[in-house]
Formats: C-alpha cells, sequence, structure tokens
C-alpha cells in the first residue's frame, strides 16, 4: 500500500502538476505586480480615479447596485488577460514560429533519401522508356 503510494507521487504527471502549481503561482504574482503597479496607475491617469468601483452606483429600497465593481473587475481582466498575452504568450510563439523555420530550412538542405523498392521502381520505368 505505501509502495503504491509512493509509486503514485513518483509518477511524471504528479511531479509535473507540482512544479505547474508553484510556477502558477509565481507567475500570478508577477502578472498581479504588472496590472496593479503599472497598467492600473496609467488607467488611473486617463480616468482619474484608481478603480471604477464608485461608478454606476444606483440606490435600489436600500441597497446599492455597484456596477462599478464589475466594471472594475473586467477592465481587470482584460489588462491581466493583455498582459499575458504581450509579455509572455507573443514573444513564446515568436520564438517558436523562428525556431520552426530554422529547423525547416535545416531539413529542406539536406536531399530526401529515396527508399530502395522506389529507386529500383524508377530504374525499371527509365529503362522501359528508353526501350520504347
Amino acid at each position: 500500500m505505501i509502495q503504491g503510494f509512493k509509486d503514485f507521487l513518483m509518477r511524471g504527471n504528479v511531479i509535473d502538476l507540482a512544479v505547474a502549481v508553484v510556477i502558477g503561482t509565481a507567475f500570478g504574482a508577477v502578472i498581479n505586480a504588472l496590472v496593479a503597479s503599472v497598467l492600473m496607475p496609467l488607467i488611473s491617469a486617463l480616468v482619474g480615479a484608481p478603480t471604477f468601483d464608485d461608478f454606476a452606483v444606483v440606490a435600489l429600497n436600500g441597497n446599492d447596485l455597484r456596477f462599478g465593481v464589475l466594471l472594475t473587475a473586467l477592465v481587470n481582466f482584460l489588462l491581466i488577460a493583455a498582459a499575458v498575452y504581450f509579455a509572455f504568450v507573443l514573444p513564446v510563439n515568436k520564438m517558436m514560429e523562428a525556431r520552426e523555420r530554422k529547423l525547416a530550412a535545416g531539413r529542406k538542405l539536406e536531399p530526401e533519401e529515396v527508399p530502395a523498392d522506389i529507386q529500383l521502381l524508377t530504374e525499371i520505368r527509365d529503362a522501359l522508356k528508353g526501350r520504347a
């Protein structure tokens, strides 16, 4: 029973998942710092307020409907998505495309090796064309 548990823990996917959680947590802190310390102050300078929380407050039977809080959450989501895309996804995709182009160029320089049976059939075809 203990050996089965050890085998489960030592499987690659469990270790990979643990590493992904740790890296994801650290990555989340970097993205949150970028949004909170750089992007939101820029928006605050443009709009005049650090958040939209006080925007569109509607009083209804003594309760406040705060549509601005939802707007702030949406803006934060869009900023985080944009930060992830432009700071990480786009550069990684560009690097992968450049690597693929480099590998493809290297493959094109080497002539394709023709299998022996295809080469033999080609020789037979050429010989038959020469007789006719």
